[in-house]
């Protein structure tokens, strides 16, 4: 028997500026101390220290190191009546999913999957049909980003201070090939460790690798810079200020979508822009700060123009982000496990 949590009906009441800029700090760079985000945002350590580890407590902000494993691909679903919900939440809890959504359109839900390589005929005929509720799946590879959500710089900061913190330079690109690196075991430690926590100090990191402070600083760079690991804050668009999110399908003329993908990542709304297989051959997660604004982007942004079709999906729930499940999916109890 299954008790499946319930998410709050009231809006999340967005953060206050300071918290905000917190926040857009940690999404630079997730292992930043709390002196150097204080020096790059000009406000007392003590009080940059005191927010961020509020915001870190109540779980309103993540920072996890999301973990190479495997190929990326997009799963749309469709659920029976009644188990959308059950269908998405088994989806979150599956350690591969890097984010979980309820999508109000067409499709009931909609997730990105790492597959390992030669591993996707397993998945598509034999785990996804396994998930409760599920009437009828699409997979579509991931061929190649624009932005991926451990990229997406919400414009908060500006580029002082965005440049005080590392900036883009300071991250690697987030590719869809799995990097052919083999590991040392003091090296899967130290990835499992940052998955559970990404600010874990590299005083934390040795003891639980079994090296030097020195190795595990070295390792923790290594990892980062060949793109096994990606640590990154992640929180819910809405304490951003942007309650309003939507998933969109884009038909375009192939000899067009480097042109589209280049217009849409223009936009620090976009949170995430990709090209994947099938109909559509970008996929886009977007936020914004209101519906207006959305139709807005929908029908008067530069990338419009060069697009045949566009389906929009409104996102209702997210019960995964970058990797870290929500609260509630976290404390779901399942009876007799």
């Amino acid at each position: 028997m299954t008790t499946e949590p319930t998410r709050p009906t009231a809006p999340l009441t967005p953060l206050d500026p300071l918290d905000r800029r917190i926040v857009a700090a940690l999404q630079i760079d997730g292992r930043a101390s709390w002196r150097r985000i204080a020096a790059a945002l000009g406000e007392p350590e003590r009080k940059v220290a005191r927010r961020g580890l509020r915001l870190l407590e109540s779980g309103d902000v993540a920072v996890r190191g999301l973990v190479v494993r495997g190929e990326t691909v997009i799963l749309r679903m469709n659920c029976r009546p009644g188990a959308v919900r059950e269908t998405a939440v088994a989806t979150a809890r599956r350690d591969d999913t890097i984010f979980s959504y309820v999508l109000a359109g067409a499709a009931d839900c909609v997730a990105e999957l790492q597959c390992r390589p030669g591993e996707l005929g397993r998945l598509m005929l034999d785990e996804v049909p396994a998930l409760p509720g599920l009437v009828a799946q699409q997979a579509a590879p991931v061929l190649r980003y624009f932005r991926t959500v451990h990229e997406w710089e919400p414009g908060i900061l500006d580029e002082g201070e965005a440049a005080a913190l590392g900036g883009a330079a300071a991250r690697p690109v987030d590719g869809v090939e799995v990097p052919d690196v083999e590991l040392a075991p003091d090296e899967h430690a130290i990835l499992r460790s940052l998955a559970e926590d990404g600010r874990r100090t590299h005083d934390e990191l040795a003891a639980v690798a079994g090296v030097s402070v020195a190795t595990a600083r070295r390792r923790v760079e290594s990892l980062t810079r060949q793109g096994l690991v990606s640590i990154r804050a992640a929180v819910e668009p809405a304490l951003l200020g942007l309650p309003v999110e939507a998933m969109l399908w884009i038909r375009t003329r192939p000899d067009e979508v480097e042109e589209v993908g280049r217009l849409l990542v223009e936009s620090p709304l976009v949170r995430y822009a990709a090209v994947v297989m099938g109909e559509h051959q970008l996929l886009v997660d977007v936020t914004q700060p209101s519906k207006p604004a959305l139709h807005a982007f929908l029908t008067e942004a530069p990338w419009v123009r060069r697009v045949e079709a566009v389906q929009s999906h409104l996102v209702v729930e997210a019960w995964k982000r970058s990797g870290v499940p929500t609260r509630e999916v976290s404390s779901r109890v399942v009876a007799g496990a």
